[in-house]
């Protein structure tokens, strides 16, 4: 049974959230769509935050944590112009992932991020994902601008940061001083991607 607190707004609540969603731009791929999130991806988000595979993003999180991390991530839209995407395949308004690009709290520098449900990795969708967003993100940001903040022990992420033509930064690394942390800059795309 879904909790109450999930439940779709209903009447002119619904049409605000919908107004408000509406200003989230929505980016596709042949493959995949990325668009605003709702409450119907929640449950999809809270099992992927709850579980071992948010361990590189300091999870496991309880429940009521990985409802705070959702709500920071659509929070950004109105705090900051930018904030999380929800990841679709075309065919499918099912949630498979997210992509990141916002200033999470405590976070020194905007950031590009991505996370998937397991039956989503191993498909290239987190790179596929990353790149439609990235003109956005270099509008906002600039060539430089922004980072990915990776733990060291994530080598499938360290990869999609590298397909990305992000470039390991020492300087950013020793100023966070964390030995866990590799921080990967982005400046666009290679060419011929």
């Amino acid at each position: 049974m879904t909790p109450a607190w999930l439940h779709p707004p209903q009447g002119p609540s619904a049409t605000l959230a919908q107004t408000v969603a509406a200003t989230v731009p929505v980016f596709t791929t042949p493959r995949l769509r990325l668009r605003a999130p709702g409450l119907q991806d929640y449950p999809a988000y809270e099992g992927v935050f709850t579980s071992d595979r948010a361990r590189y993003m300091g999870g496991p999180f309880d429940a009521d944590d990985a409802f705070a991390d959702f709500c920071q991530g659509i929070a950004g839209w109105m705090l900051r112009g930018t904030g999380m995407w929800t990841v679709t395949l075309t065919d499918s308004d099912d949630a498979i992932g997210w992509i990141f690009v916002w200033q999470e709290m405590g976070d020194p520098e905007p950031e590009m991020g991505w996370i998937l449900t397991e039956a989503a990795e191993g498909h290239g969708y987190a790179t596929e994902a990353a790149r439609a967003a990235m003109p956005h993100a270099l509008h906002l940001y600039g060539r430089g601008g922004f980072v990915s903040y990776i733990d060291a022990g994530n080598p499938a992420s360290i990869a999609v940061a590298t397909r990305l033509g992000a470039r390991r930064d020492a300087r950013a690394e020793a100023a966070m001083a964390d030995p866990d942390l590799v921080i990967y800059r982005h400046f666009g795309l290679p060419e011929g991607t």
